[in-house]
């Protein structure tokens, strides 16, 4: 069985939304509103990233880029990979490709939030360099605790 080429897209236009909700909601325990997506999405569509198998969405990832304190924070909000696509390294071609753009744009450190119990999240981001900041205890409505991760991308140097 061959697979077809992954390709990768940027954000276009609304009619990408269904496809994108769909996704994620097939994946992540958290439940979003339209708002939520419509937020990240129209004020930073350069840093959402979309997987295709031809006409189809199989994975995505929404971030956003804004300051925190005394520097520019890149935030991971969503990344879903459909199942049968697991395994292709689709999740990290995703994750490489937003904090590329955010570097491109300053970002001091980019973070995200993930459960503590998803093991596989957990060692793609540490494979990717994010190490655990902190631990939030019953962060999701689920009342799963979850792990907060960070990657540095640029040294902090104070006066």
């Amino acid at each position: 069985m061959s697979q077809s080429p992954i390709t990768y897209v940027p954000y276009e236009n609304e009619h990408q939304l269904p496809a994108i909700i769909r996704l994620i909601e097939n994946d992540l325990s958290e439940p979003y509103s339209v708002y939520t997506y419509r937020y990240f999405i129209h004020n930073w569509p350069h840093l959402c990233f979309l997987a295709m198998d031809k006409e189809t969405c199989v994975g995505v990832i929404i971030c956003k880029l804004d300051p925190h304190k005394d520097r520019q924070r890149g935030y991971i909000a969503m990344l879903a990979v459909a199942k049968d696509y697991r395994k292709r390294a689709i999740g990290s071609t995703l994750v490489e490709k937003a904090v590329h753009a955010m570097k491109k744009e300053k970002a001091d450190e980019v973070v995200l939030e993930t459960e503590f119990t998803n093991l596989g999240a957990l060692g793609l981001y540490q494979r990717l360099g994010f190490i655990k900041d902190k631990r939030l205890y019953r962060y999701y409505l689920n009342g799963v605790d979850a792990f907060r991760l960070k990657l540095f991308c640029r040294t902090m140097v104070k006066d």
